[in-house]
This record gives C-alpha cells, structure tokens and sequence, in this order.
C-alpha cells in the first residue's frame, strides 16, 4: 500500500508509525545553529561567490545580496513549517515524500546525494587553494582529498563533540570577515552611492562603466547560493532538543546570521577600498583589498582562516549528508546487504558511522579523479530543483492540511512558496538561456530517482520506503 493509500491526500498522518530515537538527542537549539551557520560557511562565500559578483555589478553588488535575502526569507518560511512538520533527519526529501508523494522524494533523495557528494569534493578541493598561501607545499588536489577523509573521521564522533569542533571553526572564520569589517570601516573612501551603483571594469586604465540593472537581477542567483544551507538545521533535528518547537527558528536564526555576515563585509570591502576600479578589476577582489589595506601578513593569517572556514564547511557538509544516506537507509531505500549496516547507530557514539564514512570514501574519490570544473557543471542547477521542490512541498502542505499542525506557520499563507516559484522560474529561464547543459543534468539526477523508486521500491512499497511519523520527543 503506498503512502497516499495509507495517509490520503488531504489530512496529516498523526496516527501512524512512528521512528524509534536512535541518534542522541542532545544538542540545543544554539548547537544546532552552529553546525548549520558552518555547513554555510558565510566566509568562504564572501571570499570565493562574492567576488564575480563585484566584478559583474561593482557596488550594486550590495543590492543584489540584499535581494536574495527577500527571497531567502521566502524559502526559510517553506523551510520552517515543513522542518517543524517533519522535524527529521532525512531533510528535504523527508517534506516532499510526505506531501508530494513517496516518488518524489527519493527522486530528490538522488539529486541531493549525488549533488552533496560532488560538493563535498569541490569544497574540499578549494582548502589546497587557501592552504597554498600559507604553504605552498600542502595545497593542491592531495590537500583536498586528506580534507575529506579527515572531516569523515571527525564526523563519526558524537554530535555534541562535533558542534564544538565546527563552533571553534566558525569563531575563527566569523574572525576573518571581521578583519575585513574592521579594516573597510576605519578606512572609508567611498561615498555611500557606491552601494547602489552597477559598475564594471572595462575601457581604457581600468576605468568603470555603468552596466544594466538586468545584470544585477542575474547576480542574485548567486547570491542565493551564497545563502544557501540554512535549512540544513533540520538533519539535525532528531538530535535537537525540542525540535518540533526551535527548528523553524533555528531555520530563520541562520539564515538572519549568514545574511549579516556576508553583506557587512561585503559593504564594508566597497566603501573602504582605496580604488573602486582596482577592486572591481581585480582577479581576487577580496585579498586585493585585504593587501591594499591590510598587507601581506593580513593578508597570509586571514587566508589562513579561509581555509580553515573551508575545513569547517567539509565536516559540517559530512555530517548532514552522511546523516541522509542513513535516513533512507532505514526507511528500506536498498537491498537489505547494504541497507543493514547503512542504518545501524553507533551504540556508544550515537552517530550512523557507516553512512557518514561511506559518504566520506565516495566524495574523496570523486576529488581525486573528476575535474573540479566537471563538478560544478554537474551541480550548477541542483540549488533550482531543490528550491522548487521545497517550495511546491510547502504549497501542497499547506492546500491539502498536511502541515496545519506544524509549530511554526508561515506568515502569509501561500505567499512564500508562490513567490519562490516566480522567483525561481525567472531565474532558471536566465540560467537555461545562458547554459542549459547544468539544468539537463542536474533533471537528469532528479530523474533518475524516479527510475529506482519505479523500479524496486513501489514493486515493495508494503516492506520499503513505508515513511514512519517522526519520533515521539521526551521533554
């Protein structure tokens, strides 16, 4: 019987099944947000996303950031209400299989796996760069691989342990872009109007010339990815204490946070910055302006941090994705040879070790063998048809009753999620113009989900992908 037969399509399922608790429930609502705030990872957005942004729009950059947080607000309110629902380790594809049908979650099941994989490695393949201005020696692919497999062994010990790891991290990171804030704001030589100003480099001397406000709608699109990770807080909310009632906060805490701290010191790099044209003609906008007001010794410590914030960012993504490929292991997403030790909770640790380890091997040997150009092709439309997907799983929560029991609700109704859908079939439509080859991969892995589902587990449904409630917390 599948999930719609056994649930029907328009109340909540209260009554059914429930999870056992496994994983140990312990971390507060303050921990949860910082493991969060570091899968993140707001310094190396602002040291590696932001930059091409500066050298498209120049000033207007600011703009372009504070329009993705509308729309980020919009998709932390989806994420709200479907996390504080299903406050469970699966995440987002725990929401649609829930309110958009069994099929469709594991369809994003495969495009978050597979595309959290691939990031794993290109983040890690991005600490060599950061660790190589400091010594040369250590940077390189090598350096990324021994990134991954380090945060895989990190990541198996007990969540609590984990949370103070990635809090110290993030404490140096946070550090980093202080540097920055401090350093623009003492030494301001910019009018205010250069935040709203679109500028790029180009004619003779470096000389700026204005460009389209249409170039600054496109820059938002990478503005939302240098926001995204927000609504991680719910792979751990089987380990949050009270996480029908914090985890929507947790959700919209981080995103306020991240919000903050990318956009103060990206104003604070425009308005301080002794040349706007050098800056916005820069190749690395970021370490010029840190050497132009800063110098080579700043400029070493604070690359220093970036590699560390980057580290940070690796355990934290290992521990959410390790934390998904456990999830559907004991929902009986496989064969039970693999699905067995796959769902099985370290007994004095506390955390699904076999998972996270497995997530670890496999995202080191694809940063040993696949370009990381091809990676990013491969993810480059994957944060679409998780937004979408999210969104539509909000929208039909709410139409059909689903998450009318939720402790968080969404202001406004239907608004967010149909706001997120215009926003981001406006951005696709750009993207697909520009480059459809990581839209078409990035449907085909999403695709593929619905092939598997099809074609072994809706043949098993009364044994396998049965999707349980979520536990039942003890105050």
């Amino acid at each position: 019987m599948s999930l719609e037969e056994r649930t029907g399509d328009t109340a909540p399922h209260d009554d059914g099944p429930r999870y056992e608790q496994e994983l140990s429930r312990s971390l507060t609502f303050k921990e949860n947000v910082l493991i969060t705030l570091s899968a993140v990872t707001p310094a190396s957005s602002v040291f590696i996303i932001v930059p091409p942004v500066i050298q498209q729009v120049g000033g207007a950059a600011v703009v372009a950031f504070l329009l993705a947080a509308v729309a980020g607000v919009f998709m932390a309110f989806c994420y709200a209400e479907l996390s504080s629902r299903y406050p469970l380790t699966g995440g987002e594809y725990a929401f649609a299989a829930r309110t958009l049908g069994p099929a469709t979650g594991f369809a994003l099941f495969t495009l978050n796996m597979a595309g959290g994989i691939f990031i794993l490695a290109v983040v890690a393949l991005g600490t060599g760069d950061y660790v190589g201005e400091v010594w040369h020696s250590l940077g390189g692919q090598g350096a990324g691989v021994a990134v991954v497999l380090l945060a895989a062994v990190v990541a198996v010990f007990n969540i609590r342990t984990n949370a103070w790891v990635t809090g110290v991290f993030l404490a140096v990171e946070l550090a980093a872009l202080a540097v920055l804030v401090v350093l623009g704001f003492v030494h301001v030589d910019q009018p205010v109007s250069t935040l709203w100003t679109a500028q790029a480099a180009g004619g003779a001397h470096g000389v700026l010339t204005g460009v389209s406000w249409g170039l600054v709608a496109a820059a938002v699109a990478t503005a939302l990815f240098a926001y995204n990770g927000y609504g991680a807080a719910v792979y751990f909310a089987e380990e949050t204490r009270n996480a029908g009632r914090t985890i929507g906060r947790a959700v919209l805490w981080s995103l306020a946070i991240t919000v903050a701290a990318e956009v103060i010191p990206l104003a604070a790099v425009l308005l301080g910055t002794p040349s706007l044209a050098d800056l916005v003609g820069s190749a690395a906008p970021m370490n010029h302006f840190l050497l132009a007001r800063g110098g080579s010794a700043v400029n070493t410590a604070v690359s220093l941090g970036i590699a560390l914030a980057v580290i940070n960012a690796v355990i934290a993504l290992m521990l959410q994705q390790g934390r998904l490929l456990y999830s559907t292991a004991r929902d009986g997403a496989w064969p039970d040879v693999i699905g067995r030790p796959l769902a099985r909770v370290h007994a004095r640790l506390k955390t699904p070790v076999a998972a996270t380890l497995t997530v670890g091997v496999a995202s080191a040997l694809i940063a040993w063998l696949v370009p990381a150009e091809t990676l990013l092709l491969a993810t480059g439309a994957n944060l679409l048809v998780l937004y979408a997907v999210v969104a539509l799983s909000a929208l039909r929560g709410k139409l059909t009753g689903r998450t009318r029991t939720a402790a968080y609700q969404m202001p406004g109704g239907i608004t967010a999620p149909l706001a997120i859908l215009a926003v981001i079939l406006c951005v696709t439509y750009e993207t697909v113009v520009t480059d459809w080859v990581p839209a078409a991969v990035s449907l085909s892995m999403f695709a593929a989900g619905y092939l598997y589902y099809y074609g072994y587990l809706r043949t098993r449904r009364d044994e396998r992908w049965t999707l349980p409630e979520p536990v039942t917390e003890e105050e």
